[in-house]
């Protein structure tokens, strides 16, 4: 067998193999595993929200041409083709009065700064390949990252890009010559740019305790223990949400505003303004919904990578990796790095179902509410927990002092959430008064109409 370390003429540049291996995975990764994804979470909006109002949701699709399919749903499944069929070919209308250039740019500009948030998350563990270069050739790397891009200055991409989405949203209002769209414009602007400080805010403890902008060194901090039982491989994993739970709870309710969700939704609230892409048809609305789905993939990508362990297991995950390989067995490696790459994937769908509960869970905020909750409610508790934190970590650099304020927050924020009521309602009592409470379903239900465009 060659060995083709001895032929370095046909070996592959480290450069060039870096390269192959980015491209590799924003393939595999960006459009393989975040639109995939994305594109489920139509379908899956669309069940959730009919299981929450005790509808039976779309089933009326079906794959006739396909023998054996014709009379089956499919759980719904064929309605993601239909409307992306939709999508593709519906003509895309542009007003008379509209800034033609600009009024296609906006979608565009909306859809690739959040697409692209991605590329610096960590999805699995670096895979070593080194241990077959003797052996096969060295045309393969001698190690594999499972995430597209490594930039030293990590969360400051993040914070760039994200802050490029406002521009998308402004012009998709303003370029429509639309007075209810521009109206949507500015809300969407304001509330984009009034939760982006406690976004970062949000994210200020753990920079301060990894040392480090980058988000595969964040990851790869919570693989630790916070306190371990005696020399097993067992023991409070060191993961963000135990050591920074304000920050987690601001971080995730600042990027939730940010999707513009309900009950963040007041730029696109149907009964009042309509949205700032209410010009828009075809594919320039489908690449404005499909954004949002991408918005709740990547929010959650980037939430489990930094507060949730990322890939990691919470424990026996050195047993594991120890059973598969000891070094030399690249398929034991493989199996381990696909392993941990499914358990984020699946912390990942965690997070998308909570979003999407939230979303059809709570009533739409009122304009006044959303700044308040912004500026006076965050933003202060933003600022204390930075301070808290720091000092913790300079009194305790073990943070096993910080990771003890973390329990007492975690409880105090459990001991907030009102349990089931005890009022029991009599039967036969049901008179006009008790349809009042179903005030957040109307709500709902324009929402979901605002959808079927």
């Amino acid at each position: 067998m060659t060995n083709w370390s001895d032929v370095p003429e046909k070996c592959l540049a480290p450069q060039w193999a870096g390269v192959i291996s980015s491209v590799f995975n924003m393939l595999v990764l960006m459009l393989g595993g975040v639109m995939i994804i994305a594109t489920l979470l139509t379908l899956a909006e669309r069940k959730w929200s009919a299981f929450m109002q005790d509808r039976v949701g779309p089933n009326r699709a079906r794959f006739s041409v396909i023998p054996g399919l014709s009379d089956r749903p499919l759980a719904g499944i064929p309605h993601i083709i239909a409307d992306s069929l939709k999508m593709l070919t519906k003509e895309g209308f542009v007003p008379d009065e509209a800034y033609g250039f600009l009024f296609r740019l906006a979608p565009v500009l909306n859809f690739a700064p959040v697409f692209c948030l991605f590329a610096i998350v960590p999805v699995g563990p670096r895979i070593f390949t080194g241990i077959m270069a003797q052996s096969v050739h060295q045309l393969i790397p001698g190690s594999v990252d499972l995430q597209v891009l490594h930039p030293d200055f990590g969360l400051l991409y993040l914070f760039a890009l994200a802050s490029i989405a406002v521009y998308g949203t402004a012009l998709a209002g303003w370029a429509s010559s639309n007075k209810f769209a521009l109206l949507g414009g500015v809300r969407a602007t304001s509330q984009m740019i009034s939760y982006e400080v406690a976004l970062g805010l949000g994210l200020v403890g753990m920079m301060c305790l990894t040392n480090t902008l980058r988000l595969e060194e964040m990851t790869s901090f919570q693989g630790a223990y916070l306190w371990q039982v005696g020399d097993h491989d067992f023991g409070l994993p060191r993961w963000g949400i135990f050591l920074q739970p304000i920050g987690f709870i601001l971080f995730f309710t600042a990027a939730f505003a940010e999707t513009k969700r309900a009950p963040f939704d007041l730029p696109e609230g149907e009964s009042e303004v309509i949205g700032y892409f209410v010009e828009y048809s075809g594919m320039g609305f489908g690449l404005f919904m499909i954004t949002e789905f991408v918005e709740v993939v990547v929010l959650a990508a980037v939430t489990t990578a930094i507060f949730l362990g990322g890939y990691h297991l919470p424990f026996l995950e050195k047993t594991l990796h120890d059973a598969l390989s000891d070094g030399t067995n690249l398929w034991g490696e493989i199996i381990f790095g696909s392993t941990l790459a499914t358990v984020f994937w699946l912390k990942v769908m965690f997070l998308c179902y909570v979003q999407l509960a939230v979303r059809w869970s709570f009533p739409r905020f009122r304009y006044d509410q959303i700044q308040r909750l912004g500026w006076q409610m965050l933003l202060p508790a933003g600022l204390i927990n930075v301070f808290v934190s720091g000092a913790l970590i300079l009194w305790d650099p073990s943070l096993h002092a910080l990771a003890i304020l973390g329990f007492i927050e975690i409880a105090a924020l459990m001991a907030l959430i009102p349990g089931p009521s005890k009022e029991v309602t009599p039967a036969g009592a049901h008179g006009h008064g008790s349809h009042g409470g179903h005030g957040g379903h109307d709500a709902h239900g324009a929402a979901a109409a605002g959808h079927g465009h």
